[in-house]
């Protein structure tokens, strides 16, 4: 029995020290992707999103995507916003488009990416996320119709609530003067730390979530379960099914936003292929709770609408990556994404996790400075409701 029991606590302390290991690699990273998009926040107004999204046009898809990649990564706030937008008058495709690059082209992704999976997976997300979203627009066209938008419209105005619904209406974006000189007034400054604070609010059960799955996976799941789940031995058919499996995968795993970059540096490490990681993280849209909240927002049948079409542009988006990395010699050979055991050295690492460490206190002093402790509160619940 007691051998049992310290089996378990050597195995529960293996996976733990992986998680933190990860999360001391990508610390800096995250803080300086979540300082630089709460600075693009700060002077991007929240109402003009919702003005410019009209239509399907490709000039109203470019300013979406543009419009997307400025705000949080937070996949259910980018959810909500998207909601907002097609309540408020907007196009559903573009809103739609709007909820996919806020999610795979935001630069904290990125950031996080390079760090633990490499270069090649960051080239591959910012230009395969373009190409997704053009397969969404071109499967909407074709089969988005008007009665499937009214449908979701008449349950978009019934108003059932999500997840992080007050955070999607508060909009602290400072107007007048250049945009430097918007980002160094008090105002300014004052709007920075309260997006990052809120951000990290909103998003740091997915981290935190999505590390300690992932320390799990690397330290309890053989190496020979994802060499059979990936069909390793198969290297033709592991290119064709990693791409399709990826996604499913991302489904079940309840993980979503940079949450699933750690998951998806065990995925690849354990051999899904290339377009597999790169379907795997574009598919933090189509995780269970997601899923949920789109039968809430939308109705059941948009809802699934909504499931097929995001999980076919994934794929084919993926599938379409896959084989141009591979023609152009980019897929890495070796598979040695950072996945380490606890250990704090005086490296590089932990010199830049002092210095963002230091930024982000700041940030929170501010903060908590400027009365920002009770927006917190209001996060979830719609803004009527704390009046």
């Amino acid at each position: 029995m007691l051998r049992a029991e310290t089996d378990i606590a050597a195995e529960l302390g293996d996976a733990l020290s992986l998680a933190f290991g990860m999360f001391w690699e990508i610390l800096w990273a995250l803080i300086l992707g979540f300082a630089i998009s709460a600075a693009v926040q700060a002077v991007v107004s929240k109402s003009e999103m919702r003005r410019l999204l009209p239509d399907d046009s490709p000039r109203s898809l470019g300013i979406a995507c543009g419009l997307g990649a400025a705000t949080s990564s937070c996949s259910y706030a980018a959810v909500a916003m998207a909601r907002s937008v097609f309540r408020k008058g907007g196009d559903f495709t573009a809103a739609m488009v709007f909820e996919f690059a806020s999610t795979n082209l935001v630069i904290e992704l990125g950031i996080v990416m390079a760090v633990l999976l490499g270069w090649q997976f960051t080239l591959a997300e910012f230009l395969g996320g373009p190409l997704m979203i053009v397969i969404l627009a071109l499967l909407f066209r074709r089969f988005l119709t008007r009665r499937i938008v009214a449908e979701a419209r008449a349950q978009a105005d019934r108003g059932l609530l999500g997840s992080m619904e007050g955070h999607v209406e508060m909009d602290m974006s400072v107007t007048g003067g250049s945009i430097w000189e918007r980002l160094r007034s008090p105002k300014g400054f004052t709007a920075v730390a309260n997006y990052f604070v809120m951000d990290w609010a909103a998003i740091w059960k997915d981290i935190f979530g999505g590390l300690l799955i992932a320390g799990a996976l690397a330290a309890w799941v053989p190496h020979s379960f994802w060499e059979s789940l990936f069909f390793v031995d198969h290297p033709t058919l592991a290119k064709l099914w990693g791409p399709l499996i990826g996604p499913l995968v991302a489904v079940v795993s309840f993980v979503c936003s940079i949450g699933n970059v750690p998951l998806a540096a065990v995925l690849w490490n354990g051999g899904i292929s290339f377009g597999g990681v790169i379907a795997f993280i574009f598919a933090d849209l189509i995780v269970l709770p997601i899923l949920n909240i789109y039968r809430k927002y939308y109705g059941l049948r948009v809802a699934g609408f909504l499931l097929v079409t995001f999980y076919a542009a994934m794929v084919g988006a993926a599938l379409v990556v896959e084989v141009a990395f591979q023609a152009a010699g980019l897929v890495p050979e070796e598979r040695n994404a950072k996945i380490v055991e606890a250990s704090v050295t005086w490296n590089y690492t932990t010199v830049l996790n002092i210095i963002f460490l230091a930024i982000a206190a700041v940030l929170v002093w501010r903060f908590v400075r400027t009365g920002g402790l009770p927006m917190l509160r209001m996060m979830e619940k719609p803004m009527s409701e704390h009046t």
